[in-house]
């Protein structure tokens, strides 16, 4: 009888363990099946909307990327689920790098994100049209330029300066023009105000952060 009921127990035990090794194997590949459909399912995003959420999409990647690879070693690395695997990071590798691509190709280089700062987004690109600015808002676009000039100082290099001074020669070049157009005598003694404090700093920053570069380079 004792023997019977030893049996019957080492079959249970058995049993359990079968059962739960299935279930084991089961949850693998549910895991692998989940990777593979979030990578298909990145190819349905339209482009714009996966540029705006990228980093959220990588990070998501990531997990299931890390579990995906976990599962494996569950499934006694199936060369069937390893296939899967390899061809998602492939899938993904493709995107990724196409999306990075048309992100660094859409992104404003240095020198458009200073003109950016400096006037506004896209108010002066490589055209170097000044034809916006007029005798209504020249003070404000001279108070812009010169305030945010001033709070970056201490951040630019000597071609951020150089830069700069083009972008203020240009900007009293537009100025002349405005003057005749109507300029009130009220915003052109505060424009040459903020003028007459700024001139000085740009020359001083300018020199300096070139005697700068150039200690620098020697070192």
């Amino acid at each position: 009888m004792k023997s019977t009921n030893l049996v019957l127990g080492m079959a249970v035990i058995a049993l359990g363990f079968t059962s739960c090794k299935d279930e084991k194997t089961e949850a693998a590949n549910k895991t692998v099946e989940s990777y593979v459909v979030y990578v298909d399912s990145l190819e349905n995003v339209a482009p714009e909307d996966a540029k705006a959420n990228w980093s959220a999409i990588e990070a998501t990647y990531e997990v299931r990327s890390s579990q995906a690879e976990t599962a494996l070693s569950d499934l006694k690395e199936s060369e069937e689920a390893k296939a899967k695997i390899e061809a998602s990071r492939a899938k993904y590798a493709a995107l990724q790098a196409r999306m990075q691509a048309e992100m660094e190709a859409s992104a404003p280089n240095s020198k458009q994100q200073m003109r950016n700062a400096l006037f506004g987004e896209g108010k002066i690109g490589d055209d170097m049209n000044f034809g916006w600015v007029n005798k209504d808002n020249i003070l404000s676009v001279y108070r812009q330029f010169i305030h945010t000039a001033e709070d970056n100082k201490d951040n630019y290099s000597r071609e951020d300066w150089d830069e700069v001074k083009l972008m203020y020669e240009a900007l009293d070049s537009r100025k002349n023009t405005v003057e005749k157009e109507g300029l009130s005598s009220s915003d052109n003694r505060e424009i040459a105000g903020l003028k007459f404090k700024f001139g000085p700093m740009l020359k001083v920053n300018r020199i300096g952060a070139k005697s700068e570069e150039m200690k620098e380079a020697k070192q």
